[in-house]
């Protein structure tokens, strides 16, 4: 069973900083894609961000390029989503989900960021 636990998520004004972070609980996370989707109020849920197993190659949605940043550490079993120069639109409730196939098979519970204007 792989289980997710993200973290880090919270409040913060426009402009600023968080670091979330997505604790995998699995003997292969090597082998595992990780990626980023949230879901605003009313919306909904959209991808952000992934990292690929192997060589992790990353993908960003045109909403949040150049503000985001994905990276793993497989020491730690954990994926990071450094996101940076924060707006309002970017609040939301952020979910990670692990895949070793084409498909999303694993989610974690969601952590909820909000941006203050």
């Amino acid at each position: 069973e792989v289980e997710l636990v993200e973290s880090g998520g919270g409040l913060v004004q426009v402009g600023g900083s968080l670091r979330l972070s997505c604790t995998v609980s699995t003997f292969n996370f090597d082998d595992l894609a990780i990626a980023w989707f949230r879901q605003a109020p009313g919306k909904e849920r959209e991808g952000v961000s992934c990292i690929s197993s192997g060589d992790s190659r990353t993908y960003y949605d045109d909403s949040v390029k150049g503000r985001f940043t994905i990276s793993r550490d497989n020491a730690k079993n954990t994926v990071y989503l450094q996101m940076a120069s924060l707006k309002p639109e970017d609040t939301a409730v952020y979910y990670c989900a692990a895949s070793s196939t084409i498909r999303w098979d694993y989610w974690g519970q969601g952590t909820q960021v909000t941006v203050s204007s």
